[in-house]
């Protein structure tokens, strides 16, 4: 499962639900809207992922990102750090003096 790190603890986020004059409720609301299944993200997720101080939550899903952006209009990539890519290039099995590991 992919998790997306919030931008400056949330701060785009907030200057976002301010521009375009939405309440945490009302931005829960909106994501039910832009949701196929028509679930959306709940008010207690969108105060974890909009908020600041000790309750909020530094990541969130792809899923829950995606909607928030969706519904506030604007790019995921302003509000959610994109994870990043690993290179790790450990061996997945060692030989025993070149005999065949299968």
């Amino acid at each position: 499962m992919t998790d997306l790190v919030r931008k400056d603890a949330g701060r785009p986020l907030r200057d976002a639900m301010k521009r375009r004059g939405v309440t945490q409720a009302e931005l829960a609301a909106k994501t039910k809207a832009v949701d196929v299944r028509g679930q959306g993200v709940s008010v207690a997720t969108v105060i974890k992922v909009t908020g600041s101080g000790k309750t909020a939550s530094k990541v969130c899903r792809l899923r829950t990102a995606w909607l928030i952006a969706t519904a506030l209009d604007e790019p995921l990539q302003q509000h959610f750090d994109m994870p990043s890519v690993t290179t790790a290039t450990g061996e997945r099995c060692k030989d025993d003096d070149g005999a065949d590991p299968r």
